[in-house]
């Protein structure tokens, strides 16, 4: 089948990787030159250029995206000719903060309390009902820590608000937490479904650093209701491909953060560490073909981001045990520009790989 995909950054290219060999083709939106997958496929220039678009439609008979910030008419107009998946629910639901939670509580999900916010009246009223600490966030568009503000004190809730730049938010009480998992699944358009495991995540400056996958210690029945979460969520969407979502754990459970319609930067570790990649597994997906199995390969692996600049990769190509994936893409401060994938049989070779490479890590 000939797959549309609305962006062209490091997902496009990883999902093509995975696609090429189940005898797929595939087109881009992006900039032709410059984008991490111009060089995997068809480039229709930009997203937001409709005679593009309509393009990338003629030529795809099946589309998905790269970001839940995806414009959701530009998903319905093109839906009207070409599949779009996964569906217009799911891009609606995810890419509003405040929508995202109703879900959640909709279908009885654990998360944290939240009160939408459009000036610094509904600020304070949110903050008299929820207690500080808090976080507030935009209601759309923030990823990585961007578009949020760690509310500690009163006296930093007017810089709290107009860091928003006045734009709708949210005000979600802060989550005493042991530990940051995610959960990733996929769902096929027969409603077949299939789970990873639980991974733990690390993050620094709010931009994910370190996966491990499996998540260690974690309780059978942790696993089950993080399944449980999820298997209502991609029911209630009508979801098709990957679903990813963020959770806490806590001393009383899991709470859920936040979901991500599409493959998650926690789920690269599967590229080497599962039987079927999550990029495998959302094309196979949206396409109709059998789901994958999900099992892990070995008893760990990881993932290391790449971030800012490239680094002394050398090391990790004299590992045996460690798989490079850069995305060509120039260096910047906090740019995501590859991973290193690790795979081990044991926790002590894993941590003696993460420390040989502990110079792709943060340093506090």
């Amino acid at each position: 089948m000939k797959i549309g995909i609305l962006g062209a950054g490091q997902l496009g290219r990883m999902l093509a990787i995975a696609g090429y060999p189940l005898g797929h083709q595939f087109g881009f939106s992006g900039n032709t030159n410059n984008e991490p997958s111009s060089l995997l496929g068809h480039m229709f220039a930009l997203e937001d250029n409709a005679e593009h678009i309509e393009s990338l439609a003629v030529f795809s008979d099946v589309i998905t995206y790269e970001s839940e910030n995806t414009n959701v008419e530009t998903v319905r107009e093109i839906n009207k000719n070409v599949r779009v998946y996964p569906g217009e629910k799911s891009l609606f639901t995810t890419q509003h903060r405040g929508r995202e939670k109703a879900i959640f509580d909709q279908l009885k999900i654990p998360c944290a309390p939240y009160q939408m916010v459009n000036s610094l009246t509904d600020l304070e009223n949110a903050i008299s009902n929820i207690g500080l600490p808090a976080i507030l966030k935009t209601a759309t568009e923030g990823y990585d820590g961007k578009g949020q503000f760690v509310i500690k004190t009163n006296d930093q809730i007017t810089d709290a608000w107009n860091s928003m730049n006045g734009v709708e938010s949210i005000l979600e009480g802060f989550v005493n937490f042991k530990r940051e998992l995610s959960l990733i699944a996929v769902r096929g358009v027969d409603n077949d479904h299939k789970y990873y495991p639980l991974v733990e995540n690390t993050h620094h400056n709010g931009i994910l650093r370190l996966t491990i996958a499996p998540a260690q210690d974690i309780d059978p029945v942790l696993q089950e209701t993080a399944k449980d979460y999820m298997h209502a969520l991609l029911d209630e969407m009508g979801h098709v491909g990957v679903l990813t979502i963020e959770l806490f754990e806590t001393d009383n459970g899991l709470v859920v953060n936040e979901m991500a319609p599409r493959v998650h930067n926690s789920g690269h570790w599967s590229i080497e560490g599962a039987n079927t990649s999550q990029f495998e597994n959302h094309v196979r997906a949206i396409t109709d073909m059998p789901l994958g199995d999900t099992t892990p390969t070995h008893a760990l692996s990881a993932m290391i981001n790449i971030i800012g600049e490239t680094g002394p990769t050398d090391i990790a190509l004299g590992m045996p045990n460690a798989h490079l994936h850069l995305y060509d893409k120039e260096e910047r401060a906090d740019r995501k520009l590859g991973h290193i994938n690790i795979t081990a049989s044991s926790q002590a070779e894993l941590d003696s790989s993460i420390e040989k490479l502990s110079a792709f890590l943060p340093k506090s």
